[in-house]
């Protein structure tokens, strides 16, 4: 980890103020969202993106019950339910939205769970 030399005091409400040099330098624009970590005793803030709640991955992501997932984990999903007689999401088209293979996900696990 790098130090700054910068030093910040909590106010009243618990808010520190990031330095404008660091959220240019981090591209850190208002209203982004953070990601808050613990390690001991340090706070490292990260900026968030969205990635796939089982393997990681920050490509092709399927937002499902306002979970991230990826097409990848989404594909081994299917076929473990296919193997316990779900329904097989092949009948999606290829180019099929997003959003509708979230809702053909959201009806193999409603009607497999």
């Amino acid at each position: 980890m790098k130090s700054t030399g910068i030093v910040r005091k909590v106010d009243d409400l618990g808010r520190v103020v990031i330095p404008i040099e660091l959220r240019r330098t981090l591209d850190i624009s208002v209203k982004d969202p953070l990601e808050i970590y613990v390690d001991t005793d340090k706070i490292v803030l990260k900026k968030y993106l969205p990635a796939c709640i089982f393997c990681g991955s920050a490509e092709d992501l399927l937002n499902f019950n306002g979970k991230n997932i990826c097409k990848k984990c989404a594909a081994e999903i299917e076929s473990t339910l296919a193997m316990a007689g779900g329904k097989n999401l092949r009948d999606t088209p290829d180019d099929a939205d997003p959003e509708s293979i979230s809702d053909a996900l959201d009806n193999i696990v409603k009607n497999n769970f």
